[in-house]
């Protein structure tokens, strides 16, 4: 059969370039494998040769592959099922990015370019300091990588079983339906499903490269760590591979943050972390790279910690495809929203083959070298640096397989049959450990620097420690009058960790704040620990504070009106009605220290969004009068099934966010039609009039008025009525409805007054010079929206404190990386004014 408007050459051509990227990558995997066998041979140098432009080769395709799959989304051309799948003639131009990464192919895509990218940096400085020597074994464990995400692409059939997952199949032969026998069926495909409503964020554009970026950097230090095994140099790997470790700590660390955010702006559970697996699977890889960097910088002091550091960088790489096998195999099943495939397909065996295929080899390579490893049997003194530093990377390396292995519960379910319940709550289950993670670290990185290398001076440290730990003890009793934590209701024991968490935030703020200036006196740029310890610890006061402190300020016993609450559609949590307050329609309501006004609502550019309009306003107790405004507008999109999925808003101060989401709307589709009709009524200046519930006063006439819906322009001919309403309870309310008269023809702006279902119509001039009025009293139900809103205290100091953080970690990639000073200046400002332009974009 013959069908009518496909484009399929395109697809064919993308198909093309990934068999050939999944060629090329084979073929260097084998020629860098060779060329590492017969290291300074002559064999060895053709070998590199090969190596390095199959790469390329393969670099180039994959980038012609995703600039196929980004043009078919761009063009809306749905007989493909990527298109139809993920993207909408709807969605702003930004989003269809988002599109090529919310399938699993794009993900993967997105993963394989940037080791595109890595590896082509590595060929480019194959003849600096960090590459000079070890290209080959490094860049085959790279290519390695790229033949499995290649082939997770190739997409082809072998017998019956379907080997990986194509990007460019098409609709009609994925889906079974009678519209596909029809030649002509692409006349009959309107649009596509779309993205996910919760991936419609901006944040969504920027947070998975940046999160892919670290995923695909931990490669870097996991090859250096095989081809020191490979080769033979034991420890001769740490100086080139720890700047590239540092390096992806920073943006790992910023890419799980960045998404901590668009959890905060998009989701409607009130916070930026919900110990979701998907979250978790992230953070642990980033915790054992920590873990490893403290290890490798501790080796290159002492000669101590090797052992550690081979071990934490192939955990880190390896927990990253363990991450990948959570979230694409469908194993997590309800857990999480983020699984993309049912479990048993071939692809997860491939996803499971690639995960094995990295981790067994180099743990077994490690197990069995290691006797071989140099080792300084002499064990370390207590009051030396490097005996706290892997004390601190003992500890993250402990907290992260607590959280991994709470994480795999569904993981034991499956393979083992056991039948393992998460617990009834599931954030306290994970905070009342990882609370005291805080104070310990806490407590670590404030102490750990005001230590020396092998042996501290006698009453040196607590000289040292004597001013940052007074300091620290008053600031902690002052915030336990000005913000005291509120955790109680999970016991005192619970709270008391709490106090201890805060108190250690604070002491590595204040202690690192000291170290800083201390050494600023010498070398900026030797403190990049300290900065990134301080960023840390603020991080973790921000969470402490915010979280702690959060009040909900909106209550259904202000009006007494409770309605139904909504399900999250990210934590399946229903809502506390008694937290909820509804808003009705133009009619200022107290929020906490708020009046609060709904006063319009709008449809967007997607079907099914909506955004409700709130006025907030403060005034002075005394005076009354108005001492802060603001205005946001929460949206929600209503499902075809009537549920509903919210995207709160948030009003931005230095000290709190006023953070507010819709909890329950109205269907407007599936309100009856009104069928009342005006009643007009005739009336001078002065006159009343009644309705069925008081009465309406006619206060005056208005010529070419200047409102919030209505600007005369300089040939407008318009008149405003306006209006004062009296109910039978005493509540007065303005009404204020215009008539414009363009030529012969008149246009009417109604006015409402919600509370009592009530339209006013300004209809014309009587032969005798009263105004007509029209009254329409609704049966319908009065247009109203209920929301739930939070105060955060000092959330900011969470995203300080990630600036901060990546700073620090930047500034010591640069101390330890081979960069001039020139070099080491401008990549600082590069990576401050990102880290900024971020945290500006956050809080605009």
């Amino acid at each position: 059969m013959n069908f009518v408007g496909e484009h399929l050459w395109i697809g064919r051509i993308g198909h093309l370039f990934v068999i050939i990227a999944f060629v090329a990558s084979l073929l260097s995997t084998i020629s860098y494998f060779l060329a590492s066998r017969q290291p300074e041979s002559q064999d060895s140098s053709r070998w590199l040769k090969l190596g390095r432009q199959l790469f390329i080769v393969q670099g180039i395709s994959l980038l012609l592959v995703f600039t196929a799959i980004f043009f078919i989304i761009s063009q809306h051309w749905f007989e493909y099922m990527y298109a139809y799948k993920h993207a909408s003639k709807e969605l702003e131009f930004k989003y269809l990015l988002a599109c090529i990464w919310e399938g699993q192919e794009g993900s993967f895509l997105l993963w394989a370019l940037w080791h595109t990218v890595i590896g082509c940096v590595f060929i480019w400085k194959r003849k600096s300091s960090f590459s000079l020597g070890w290209e080959a074994p490094v860049m085959s464990v790279i290519s390695l990588a790229q033949f499995f995400l290649s082939f997770m692409l190739i997409g082809i059939y072998v017998f019956d079983a379907h080997l990986g997952s194509s990007p460019f199949t098409l609709t009609r032969n994925e889906i079974n339906a009678p519209i596909f026998s029809n030649p002509n069926y692409l006349s009959l495909i309107s649009d596509g499903i779309g993205l996910n409503i919760l991936l419609r964020n901006y944040w969504m554009v920027i947070h998975p490269p940046i999160l892919f970026l670290g995923f695909a950097l931990t490669i870097v230090p996991f090859s250096y760590a095989y081809a020191g095994l490979q080769q033979k140099k034991w420890g001769e790997w740490i100086k080139p591979a720890l700047p590239w470790a540092l390096f992806c700590a920073a943006i790992f660390g910023t890419g799980i943050m960045m998404g901590g955010k668009w959890a905060y702006e998009s989701l409607s559970f009130g916070g930026y972390w919900a110990w979701d697996p998907v979250e978790n699977a992230s953070l642990v890889p980033w915790l054992i790279l920590i873990a490893g960097i403290h290890t490798m910088v501790v080796y290159k002091a002492t000669g101590q910690s090797l052992r550690a550091s081979y071990l934490f960088m192939f955990l880190s790489f390896g927990f990253v495809l363990y991450s990948t096998f959570l979230t694409r195999t469908g194993i997590l099943g309800e857990t999480s929203v983020h699984s993309f495939t049912e479990a048993g397909k071939a692809i997860n065996i491939m996803i499971g083959i690639f995960v094995l295929s990295f981790i067994l080899p180099a743990l077994i390579l490690l197990f069995k070298n290691y006797k071989k490893l140099p080792v300084i049997h002499k064990e370390e003194e207590i009051n030396s640096r490097e005996f706290w530093m892997f004390m601190g990377s003992l500890v993250f390396f402990l907290s992260a397989i607590f959280i991994i292995a709470k994480t795999s519960v569904p993981v034991y379910n499956k393979v083992f049959g056991t039948l393992i319940a998460p617990p009834a709550d599931v954030e306290f289950s994970y905070n009342k450990v990882m609370v005291l993670v805080a104070f310990i670290i806490g407590i670590l990185t404030a102490i750990g620097q005001y230590f020396s290398y092998k042996q501290t001076a006698k009453g040196k440290f607590a000289k040292a420690m004597f001013w940052p730990l007074l300091i620290s003890i008053t600031i902690t009793v002052l915030l336990g009058f000005i913000y005291p934590y509120s955790f109680d209701k999970h016991g005192i024991g619970f709270l008391i960790a709490i106090y201890m968490a805060g108190f250690a935030a604070i002491f590595a703020i204040v202690a690192n704040a000291f170290y800083f200036v201390k050494a600023a006196k010498s070398v900026v740029l030797k403190a990049g620990g300290s900065v990134a310890h301080f960023g840390f610890a603020l991080m973790i006061l921000g969470m402490l504070i915010s979280s702690s402190n959060k009040v909900t300020i909106s209550s259904s016993m202000v009006n007494g009106i409770t309605l139904p609450a909504s399900i999250d559609p990210m934590t399946k949590q229903q809502d506390d009605p008694r937290e909820n307050l509804t808003l009705i329609k133009e009619v200022p309501t107290p929020m906490g220290p708020y009046l609060v006004t709904y006063y319009r609502d709008s449809s967007g550019t997607e079907t099914g969004r909506k955004f409700y309009k709130m006025l907030f306003e403060r005034k002075d107790a005394e005076t009354g009068d108005v001492i802060e405004t603001f205005r946001i507008q929460p949206d929600v999109y209503m499902m075809k099934d009537n549920n509903m999925s919210s995207n709160p808003d948030t009003k931005s101060y230095l000290n709190r966010d006023v953070f507010t989401y819709i909890s329950y709307a109205l269907n407007t589709k599936n309100v009856p039609e009104d069928t009342s009709t005006f009643q007009v009524k005739e009336l001078n200046p002065g006159d009343t009039t009644f309705y069925s519930n008081g009465l309406i006063i006619l206060n005056s006439i208005v010529n070419n008025p200047n409102t919030d819906k209505f600007t005369s322009g300089p040939d407008t001919k318009a008149l405003l009525a306006d209006l004062t309403v009296i109910s039978k309870e005493g509540a007065r309310y303005s009404s204020r409805p215009i008539i414009e008269v363009v030529g012969d023809d008149a246009r009417y702006i109604d006015d409402s007054v919600y509370a009592q279902k009530m339209f006013t119509r300004f209809t014309g001039i009587s032969p005798d010079n009263k105004i007509r009025l029209g009254i329409k009293e609704s049966d319908e139900l009065i247009d109203f929206v209920t929301v739930k809103t939070y105060i955060f205290p000092y959330i900011n100091l969470v995203w300080l404190g990630l600036i901060f953080m990546s700073t620090g970690i930047f500034i010591s990639m640069l101390h330890r990386g081979s960069f001039s000073r020139k070099q080491k200046i401008i990549i600082l400002l590069l990576a401050i004014a990102g880290l900024v332009y971020m945290f500006l974009l956050a809080n605009a």
